[in-house]
């Protein structure tokens, strides 16, 4: 037993003891008396306490001593039944050895993975702090930048030139669009660690389509991509009310408008489509562009997925996994599917929220008369 392990500690001499009573019992009676299965204590005790490999030696000596007791102290002639006896028990104490081995070894399969799974939520964990961290730091320099730029276009240190114009037009609206991805990355991470903080109030989906596009039409132009917006099979436009807070919805609405502008081929349609479906709004924003491939189907509101496609390569994988959170904060879903003959739908739904009457106008969360 001490080259099993190279300190003695008080399970070895449990498991001594253990033999030595099970030894008693053997050699002090009839060999046809077995009281071999009596070891499988000390190989589960083993088992629970020691390595695979003193489980595997004392499953061996159990079994040796088993078969030993039919020749020691041969006293009386050896029956076939006694044989039989012993051979079962011996393939008994091999069994139960061959299972404890393989438990363990699973046991320590699983420890490995759990220590693997904890240093991943670790680094995850690290990551996720230094790009908050990141994130936080680089919005002062980047507004720093933009205001200058700024103040050069509004010619406080001097004339400037049209060309000059131009490039500090372009350096702004880049130094805008990091930005944006700033913010986004720090709401990303905020949503995630404290949750999404909702300001409700009634807002009209249709109008803030309407809003929307405005603020798209010169991405659009420049893009020579047309917009559309309607209710269902009519142009004309009723409210749809919901209760939300309109600046994250809003967002919701510009990821998707964005996305689908940037991914639509020049001269082509982006519809907008706001209508009452049951005792929901849906929103839908139709493009006529590449599509989304089967397999990429069930990832694309994933975080910082972008797929293999072209159409994904083109994002950062933030907009629509910030869009999935706020349309789940507000107790709706968000999903995506293929146009045929060719494009995309973008669509969410939420919860109408019934207008009432308020002198004579209908008025969201007006008191009834």
């Amino acid at each position: 037993m001490r080259r099993l392990v190279p300190h003695w500690q008080p399970i070895h001499g449990q498991i001594v003891a253990l033999f030595g009573v099970v030894i008693l019992l053997e050699y002090s009676t009839p060999p046809p008396y077995v009281f071999g299965y009596l070891y499988i204590g000390a190989v589960l005790l083993v088992r629970g306490q020691l390595g695979r490999r003193a489980t595997r030696w004392v499953t061996a000596i159990a079994m040796v001593l088993t078969l030993l007791n039919l020749f020691i102290p041969g006293l009386e002639p050896i029956a076939t039944v006694t044989i039989a006896n012993r051979s079962i028990t011996v393939l008994a104490l091999a069994v139960t050895g061959w299972l404890s081995d393989r438990i363990q070894g699973y046991e320590q399969a699983i420890t490995h993975q759990y220590a693997q799974i904890l240093a991943q939520a670790q680094l995850a964990r690290m990551r996720e702090d230094f790009v908050s961290t990141l994130t936080h730091d680089l919005k002062t320099p980047l507004l720093g930048a933009i205001e200058t730029l700024h103040a050069f276009d509004a010619q406080r240190f001097g004339a400037i030139t049209p060309a000059q114009r131009r490039a500090i037009a372009v350096m702004i609206r880049s130094h805008q669009t990091t930005l944006q991805l700033v913010e986004t990355l720090m709401d990303i991470y905020r949503n995630d660690s404290e949750g999404l903080c909702l300001q409700p109030t009634d807002v009209d989906a249709m109008a803030l389509a309407e809003e929307t596009i405005m603020a798209f039409t010169a991405l659009a132009a420049s893009r020579q991509v047309h917009l559309r917006l309607h209710q269902g099979e009519s142009d004309f436009r009723q409210p749809c009310w919901v209760r939300a807070d309109g600046l994250q919805l809003q967002r919701v609405l510009s990821n998707l408008m964005a996305n689908a502008i940037h991914h639509s081929p020049r001269g082509s349609l982006v519809e907008v489509v706001v209508c009452p479906r049951g005792e929901d709004c849906l929103v839908q924003v139709l493009d006529q562009g590449q599509g989304i491939a089967a397999e990429e189907m069930a990832h694309l509101f994933e975080r910082f997925y972008q797929g293999h496609s072209d159409r994904q390569a083109k994002g950062t994988g933030l907009g629509l996994y910030l869009s999935r959170q706020i349309v789940e904060a507000h107790g709706g879903t968000i999903w995506a599917a293929s146009r045929q003959p060719r494009g995309a739908v973008f669509a969410f739904r939420l919860p109408i929220q019934s207008p009432v009457m308020d002198n004579d106008r209908m008025m969201p969360g007006a008191p009834h008369r």
